[in-house]
């Protein structure tokens, strides 16, 4: 049974996100600092694309803690766990550290001051920051039953890909980087920082399946033991 406090913190933070997000949407139709929404609008920033996948994790969470049912919680469950832990969480996780690590250095490279003025402090902080205690809070309040580690790493592999292919395409169609720091790369310097980024990915998924298993491991054996 749902614990009542997993059921008020997906609430919560469901409704958290999609506020977020529909104030951030509401900002495409404002005046945009220049070439920030050029083809493909928001959906081209990895920040926004986590933003909606939070949104929707956390949307189906809840879903599930409201309308509990034999059939659809298994299936449901299944789709929540593989969202968490194949994304979710390391791709959520990723976006914070990366960002704030590159900010700290030069924003400029992935967040030039120019944004100030067109996404208040709050929204930043919301898509940037909040993520990993939110995450963490999620690890906390339930358990996850994670897929085997090479389908998981095959579907991060996957993803990983096809985001790269579309800023690569979105470069190639209008001559902007998505993120300015991708162009002081060169072509070997592209592939090197993209495979760094995914080893980082992987890490971070490596690193919430060790938290799982950390904190709900004597309640994981319990669950496998009425399943058997």
């Amino acid at each position: 049974m749902t614990s009542t406090l997993a059921r008020v913190y997906h609430i919560t933070v469901f409704g958290w996100y999609a506020l977020v997000l529909k104030s951030l949407i509401a900002k495409d139709g404002e005046e945009l600092p220049p070439g920030i929404f050029v083809y493909g609008g928001p959906w081209k920033y990895l920040t926004f694309l986590n933003l909606v996948l939070q949104t929707v994790f956390f949307g189906l969470a809840a879903v599930i803690d409201l309308h509990p049912g034999k059939t659809a919680e298994k299936t449901l469950c299944r789709l929540k766990d593989f969202l968490f832990s194949v994304f979710a969480f390391p791709v959520g996780m990723f976006v914070v550290l990366l960002f704030w690590s590159i900010f700290a250095y030069d924003r400029e490279l992935v967040y030039p001051a120019t944004i100030d003025t067109f996404i208040p402090p709050w929204i930043n902080h919301a898509v940037h920051t909040f993520v990993l205690p939110v995450l963490l809070g999620e690890v906390l309040v339930q358990p996850h039953t994670y897929p085997q580690t090479k389908n998981a790493l095959a579907a991060l592999g996957a993803v990983g890909s096809a985001y790269l292919s579309w800023i690569v395409w979105v470069y190639l169609s209008v001559g902007i980087w998505v993120y300015p720091l991708l162009g002081y790369f060169s072509t070997a310097g592209l592939v090197g920082f993209f495979f760094f980024n995914m080893t980082v990915v992987t890490s971070l998924y490596l690193l919430g399946d060790k938290l799982n298993s950390h904190f709900w491991s004597k309640g994981m054996k319990k669950m496998t033991a009425k399943a058997k």
